[in-house]
């Protein structure tokens, strides 16, 4: 398995500051939701005609890979859907020009559910996205997020949608956090369509309030869900989302970047 963090967790920091970051830390690669000032990944400036090819070259000579261009576009509940769909095609263009895999979708907007959703209708938008992500040789994720956070309703939306190039994006938070699972129950559901792997760590008080920890100072079954992913031969990457770009008061990334590929490094077998 490889490693890989979220710029969510570096909002602050140049493509500069990551890139060396990441290769001084023995990182594998950078999960990109976005940069400074910009969410968007098709307008950040390293991604711009301009500098595609500087940006390109220094990913190369640090050995590292994008594994993944995370939009923050959304197909249920959703009244500007036309939108949502603009955005996913957007960041399909651009992972075809950067070497990028993978782009990610969710189903709903919010880490926890919040709307009754029609699997159905959502697999039909779902099928049609990732018809376009085809022909790019792009797979189009959807993240274990909102209702899809409950494992057996995604599970039932890879059925219908049922397309090569679909696949999950399991934020192991989430379908701990908001349906109780433990990560047996959520690789038995979905751990046939598992292509990439969100890790975050917290603890719940006794109101209800989520609390966003270090990895391995919460209560998050991280080394369970590593030995699931080691079960059914997982080798892809275990991207780290330390949520700072939304949780100013979290520890600084340098800290927590650091933290994390230690922790992880001592669980997770050589490939």
């Amino acid at each position: 398995m490889k490693l890989s963090f979220s710029t969510l967790g570096c909002p602050d920091w140049t493509f500069g500051d990551i890139f060396s970051t990441a290769s001084d830390l023995g990182y594998d690669g950078i999960e990109i939701r976005g940069i400074a000032d910009e969410i968007y990944a098709p307008k950040i400036a390293a991604f711009l005609p301009g500098q595609l090819p500087q940006t390109l070259e220094t990913l190369r000579r640090t050995n590292l890979t994008f594994p993944i261009l995370t939009s923050g576009a959304y197909l249920s509940g959703n009244e500007n859907l036309a939108d949502a769909e603009f955005e996913v095609k957007d960041y399909v263009l651009l992972a075809a020009k950067t070497g990028t895999k993978y782009v990610r979708v969710m189903g709903e907007e919010t880490p926890g559910p919040k709307v009754n959703a029609d699997t159905h209708t959502t697999a039909e938008k779902y099928a049609l996205l990732c018809d376009f992500a085809a022909d790019f040789g792009i797979d189009l994720l959807i993240e274990t997020n909102g209702y899809l956070a409950d494992t057996s309703a995604m599970a039932e939306l890879m059925e219908r949608t049922a397309h090569p190039n679909m696949g999950v994006i399991w934020d192991i938070h989430h379908t701990v956090r908001f349906f109780g699972e433990t990560p047996a129950q959520s690789v038995k559901n979905i751990g046939r369509y598992i292509k990439h792997v969100h890790i975050k760590d917290s603890v719940r008080g006794r109101n209800g309030k989520i609390t966003y920890m270090l990895t391995g100072y919460g209560d998050m079954p991280v080394e369970e869900a590593i030995n699931e992913l080691t079960a059914i031969g997982y080798t892809g990457f275990l991207s780290y989302e330390w949520v700072k770009r939304w949780s100013r008061e979290l520890a600084e990334p340098g800290v927590a970047f650091h933290q994390y590929i230690s922790y992880m490094k001592s669980l997770i077998r050589p490939d």
